[in-house]
């Protein structure tokens, strides 16, 4: 069986879909205009902790108008160790639940997964998730963030990170065709053998395709790879590999 994906959601002029989706903002900076697509894209919104600090300040602009309470997360969860006491005030002041984890082998990311599994099982309803942010600025940051989609391929159909540069998700071993739509996604992309020994790499779509080709961090590693105008991309691959591509300023 061949898995279909599309990044319609990143497409601010794209009509509505029929997917449900969940933001979870990190605390990570990204732009206002990022935030207004994949807010408008989901039904549920989250931040992490120190993300509501990101989203509080990125709406709160400097020319005096104030965006704040038209952008409501449903929540805002973790340790709440990075939130700052001023954000605090003002989201409980919204009436936004505020909720204290104090569980240390989960991070913020995790705890606002497990929030949202909760709110799937009362509501029957399954949320593909988008995470802004995750791919950028400390190390093991990020490297949790590689880590942990990688884990949750086994439970979860669809989970895509999103940064101002990037958009990338795990495709788990088989067939994929990639739905490219290129107004959205620029031109560099790549196939990342993370947190396994090698795969086998079957594509096409892409200016240098692999046939059959090996890659793993010891090998063939495909990064700066090209889309080919107008063409998708279908991938094979024999293990999960993380797929990532560059996002244009649209």
């Amino acid at each position: 069986m061949v898995v279909e994906w599309c990044t319609q959601f990143l497409d601010p002029r794209a009509s509505k879909d029929f997917n449900v989706r969940a933001l979870i903002i990190l605390n990570q900076p990204f732009s206002t205009r990022l935030l207004k697509t994949l807010w408008a894209a989901c039904e549920w919104r989250s931040c992490a902790d120190g993300g509501a600090n990101r989203l509080h300040d990125a709406l709160n602009v400097a020319d005096g108008s104030d965006l704040r309470s038209s952008f409501l997360p449903d929540m805002v969860k973790g340790d709440l160790d990075s939130l700052r006491g001023d954000v605090k005030l003002y989201y409980t002041s919204q009436n936004v639940p505020v909720i204290y984890d104090s569980d240390q082998d989960s991070t913020d990311l995790m705890k606002c997964v497990q929030a949202l599994e909760e709110k799937e099982r009362l509501t029957g309803q399954e949320f593909e998730i988008v995470i802004l942010g995750g791919l950028s600025g400390r190390l093991d940051q990020t490297v949790h963030t590689l880590s942990y989609l990688h884990k949750l391929r086994k439970t979860r159909k669809r989970v895509y990170v999103v940064t101002d540069d990037n958009v990338g998700w795990v495709l788990d071993e088989g067939e994929h065709l990639i739905r490219i739509n290129h107004d959205v996604l620029g031109q560099t992309c790549g196939l990342l053998p993370v947190g396994i020994d090698s795969t086998i790499l079957t594509t096409t779509g892409l200016r240098w395709n692999l046939d059959n080709a090996k890659s793993s961090f010891d090998g063939l590693v495909s990064t700066s790879n090209h889309l080919v105008p107008g063409q998708d991309v279908m991938i094979k691959t024999s293990k999960p590999i993380w797929w990532c591509a560059e996002l244009r300023n649209c």
